[in-house]
């Protein structure tokens, strides 16, 4: 193998979880899309020991150019043993840490975790019980409490709604249900072809639709179900275009997430969910 396709190894190595650290990092990384790469994440590197062992493993990974490191490491002496690491280390909070410091005319304190006040400790266990909710609503397995959903997703089967959902829950705390659009939802021949599922009737103010390209969407099923009707491409384009063709009839706000990562399909989301807050009457529920 030339070493024009071989991955470069990144690692994301945090003081944390590294979530911050992958974010962060990843949003950098995909602005070159043609380059290949093994990515690892090393968490909770918050002393010299933790950190001398990150630096034997990212060493054990120098077979050619070397690694790109993203770190989010507050601690100075932490991140030094980290600096001396044979790769590129990119500190993704140092420069800005300063900058905040001169901002807020104090220094910042290190080793503090990332929950240690009751402000954080809330929004912790906030977005718990949106992954909580997340779970429990997934894929339509649940109809309970859906006017507690900040946002249901729909879509037809395998176009990203529950990593979508995950994602919005871990990371951004809201609460997100995701029902699946499948044959049963289908218009039967001669009946009403614009009509939302029942249980999604009375919460159409909260529905976000995802879609994909079908012959995408029949390789992604294919792998799941081999040769099966529901991987058909056939069956996907019938799929999908009768979802596109509802999300148009009641108004519903959609994205196709076949080139999208999930980061990207968040955001969007994210921003749709502002607008309806901002543009909602007052009083009313966002």
């Amino acid at each position: 193998m030339s070493s024009a396709s071989t991955p470069r190894a990144v690692f994301f190595v945090s003081d944390g979880t590294a979530i911050t650290a992958e974010t962060l990092g990843s949003a950098l990384l995909v602005s070159f899309p043609g380059v290949p790469l093994a990515r690892h994440t090393i968490p909770f590197v918050d002393d010299a020991a933790a950190a001398a062992e990150a630096v034997a493993t990212i060493s054990g990974a120098t077979t050619g150019a070397p690694p790109l490191v993203f770190t989010t490491i507050r601690d100075l002496a932490v991140r030094q043993v980290v600096a001396a690491a044979p790769a590129i280390v990119i500190d993704l909070l140092g420069g800005h840490l300063r900058e905040v410091e001169a901002a807020l005319g104090t220094s910042a304190q290190p080793g503090r975790g990332t929950v240690h006040s009751l402000g954080d400790l809330d929004r912790y266990h906030e977005r718990m019980w949106a992954i909580e909710y997340a779970i429990e609503h997934d894929d339509g397995q649940s109809l309970r409490a859906l006017d507690r959903a900040e946002v249901i997703l729909i879509a037809p089967s395998r176009c990203g709604k529950t990593p979508t959902s995950m994602y919005l829950a871990l990371q951004h705390g809201v609460v997100v249900a995701n029902y699946p659009l499948t044959d049963d939802d289908l218009p039967a021949a001669g009946g009403p072809a614009d009509q939302l599922p029942a249980p999604l009737r009375p919460h159409a103010d909260r529905l976000f639709g995802l879609t994909a390209n079908p012959q995408r969407l029949s390789q992604v099923r294919e792998a799941r179900r081999p040769g099966s009707p529901y991987a058909s491409l056939a069956q996907c384009t019938r799929e999908v275009r009768w979802a596109e063709s509802l999300y148009r009839r009641h108004g519903i706000p959609y994205l196709d997430s076949t080139d999208r990562s999930v980061e990207e399909m968040a955001a969007v989301i994210i921003t749709t969910l502002r607008r309806r807050a901002a543009s909602a009457p007052e009083g009313a529920r966002p």
